[in-house]
């Protein structure tokens, strides 16, 4: 069943906020060279393909990897779903950030089980109500044209676009949620 679906990790851009540095370039706090290398080993563990999704240049690290572009350049990670939905075709997609040290190969086989016929399936923070976009399963067929017509009309964000699609929450025990704390500052890695 995992083989159906796609993982896009999203490796960003610029690494502006880790100080030129690319997130996913930094080492794993498991021994893993990077967080690159160890959310590659957990996707492909679970069986998922795993594609970069971003135009972070990652050298060597990327290498015999599909890298795909946004679909449209400075507008954000909506474009990079675009690209990762147009490439997946008619596969369920996984999105996840490439910044998340603890993500876990037990919670990524949750997210590709659970609610197979969800148009969208993702965790949601208790205390903000906000979905977790990049640790979150897209059906690409549907989700494609509704993104397509959001983007059109100038939305940006992804909790802009959930407005305009069915979610169904994975809901998350204290755990599971902790392994998707994310790296966005050398604070964080701290």
């Amino acid at each position: 069943m995992t083989s159906q679906a796609l993982l896009g990790i999203f490796v960003g851009g610029r690494g502006r906020r880790m100080g030129g540095v690319q997130k996913v370039l930094l080492p794993a706090p498991d021994g893993s060279p990077s967080l690159l290398a160890r959310t590659l080993r957990v996707a492909r563990e679970v069986g998922l393909e795993p594609v970069l999704v971003g135009a972070a240049p990652l050298g060597d690290a990327a290498q015999g990897l599909v890298q795909l572009m946004d679909s449209e350049p400075g507008v954000g990670p909506l474009a990079g779903l675009a690209a990762l939905l147009a490439h997946a075709g008619a596969r369920r997609v996984i999105a996840v950030g490439g910044d998340m040290p603890y993500l876990s190969g037990a919670l990524l086989l949750r997210l590709v089980q659970e609610e197979p016929a969800a148009q969208v399936l993702a965790p949601r923070d208790a205390e903000t109500g906000k979905w977790q976009p990049l640790f979150a399963r897209y059906d690409a067929a549907t989700v494609s044209a509704v993104l397509s017509r959001v983007l059109h009309a100038g939305e940006r964000s992804f909790q802009g676009l959930f407005r305009h699609l069915t979610v169904h929450e994975l809901r998350l025990g204290e755990d599971e949620a902790s392994t998707l704390r994310d790296w966005d500052t050398p604070d964080d890695v701290r």
